[in-house]
């Protein structure tokens, strides 16, 4: 099996390499296990909110340079502040030509509603969602919450208290209908991802329509759970027609439907473009001729080897098993790059659980080109993107969905430059 490029790693960073290689002529294949950590995303990408000091940020272009000297091994410290601004400014555009719809730029930082009802900063919001200007104030003074009665991942008393403090007056609504009486039957079912999957059907968002309209109310926008929209593009715009209401969604506890909608958009737009994409096998071993690797094996195909110009590993860290901790190091499984940790295990965390983690910020070793390094040695075609990547901590600076979406486009640029 010949490829221009193998993408090890199917979430948000191997998806925007494999869309931007594939538009520009390259044949890419991506091998991903299984789900990424946009199945479990609250519906925003971050690119910059904290400084590794703890500063808020509220204009990630004017930081760059505090950024590089606090942490000169961070991702963005590697782009340097020309690129890091060229490639934040095209993003809004390419997440649109792949499906993905976002509000936001990268010289302001907004703020999104959390499942908690708070406030939080970030760079760019899926378009249906709750966004305003302002960290205390929400851009209404009424709104009507509904929920489905039983969904238990929305934490309805605790946004309606956070609104009432940001001086917005919510009151609650709770819904119900046979189609979602029958998830009821096993506490288990009633999910996120499952009542949107009733509501992809036609009389089943027919039916909410009926219910919203049957709650007389003055309020300036009508806010549910994010439990619509799973496999349909247009059902706010459906709902907003019908009920005659801005209608917006506020995230829920993962499942995540944004998340995973944004991620089955971003794999339809690659495979569009005429990308292969494996999902359900995992890379096992690679062979290496000097400092370059030839050929790669899979659980799937056996004996039969992945043969390509570059690899590109965006396994994620240790969430997805793209970083392994064991009681004497942190070691990376796929290719046995380097990784940057710290030999006394217990530097590795603080008692403290709010406070900055070490073990956060341990990830694979690259030279400024993102090439990953193994036993001191650069590798030719061997590239590393996303959360795997030594040098930040993606909580505590909310930085990963920019690390992740940046590291990809300039990898892909470098590699098209060749």
């Amino acid at each position: 099996m010949k490829f221009d490029t193998l993408i090890i790693g199917g979430g948000l960073a191997g998806l925007v390499c494999g869309i931007y290689l594939q538009k520009h002529g390259q044949r890419c294949v991506i091998v991903s296990s299984g789900q990424s950590a946009l199945h479990f995303s609250s519906g925003s990408f971050d690119l910059l909110n904290y400084l590794p000091d703890g500063t808020p940020v509220e204009r990630p272009f004017e930081v760059i340079g505090a950024l590089k000297q606090q942490s000169p091994r961070h991702p963005y410290a590697k782009l340097g502040e020309d690129r890091f601004k060229e490639l934040s400014n095209c993003v809004v555009d390419f997440l649109a030509e792949a499906g993905v719809q976002v509000v936001g730029n990268p010289e302001q930082n907004h703020y999104r509603v959390t499942p908690m009802g708070t406030l939080k900063p970030t760079w760019l919001t899926f378009k249906e969602q709750v966004v305003c200007e302002q960290e205390d104030k929400l851009p209404w003074k009424k709104i009507a919450l509904f929920n489905i009665t039983g969904f238990l991942d929305f934490y309805s008393r605790f946004i309606i208290d956070e609104f009432q403090r940001l001086g917005t007056e919510c009151v609650l609504h709770e819904i119900s209908f046979p189609a979602v009486e029958g998830l009821r039957q096993n506490p288990t079912e009633m999910r996120s991802v499952n009542i949107a999957r009733l509501f992809d059907k036609q009389e089943n968002l027919d039916e909410l329509v009926r219910a919203l309209k049957t709650v007389e109310t003055d309020c300036e926008v009508i806010v549910l759970p994010a439990i619509a929209g799973l496999s349909r593009d247009n059902v706010l715009t459906y709902l907003e027609e019908r009920v005659n209401k801005k209608v917006c969604l506020l995230p829920t506890l993962p499942p995540s439907v944004p998340g995973i909608r944004a991620q089955q958009q971003m794999r339809k737009a690659f495979e569009r473009l005429g990308g292969v994409y494996m999902l359900g096998d995992t890379v096992l071993k690679a062979d290496r001729e000097g400092n370059s690797v030839v050929r790669v094996y899979s659980y799937n195909h056996g004996d039969i080897p992945f043969m390509m110009k570059n690899v590109v590993l965006a396994t994620g860290s240790y969430f997805s098993q793209g970083l392994i901790a064991v009681p004497d190091k942190v070691y990376e499984p796929v290719l046995n790059l380097d990784v940057d940790f710290i030999a006394n295990r217990k530097e590795w965390y603080d008692m403290n659980v709010f406070a900055p983690q070490a073990y956060e910020a341990f990830g694979v070793k690259t030279d400024d080109d993102f090439r990953g390094i193994s036993q001191g040695q650069v590798l030719d075609n061997v590239y590393v993107i996303g959360s795997i990547l030594e040098g930040f901590n993606a909580i505590k600076q909310g930085c990963g969905a920019g690390v992740s979406i940046l590291s990809a486009l300039y990898v892909a640029k470098r590699i098209l430059s060749k």
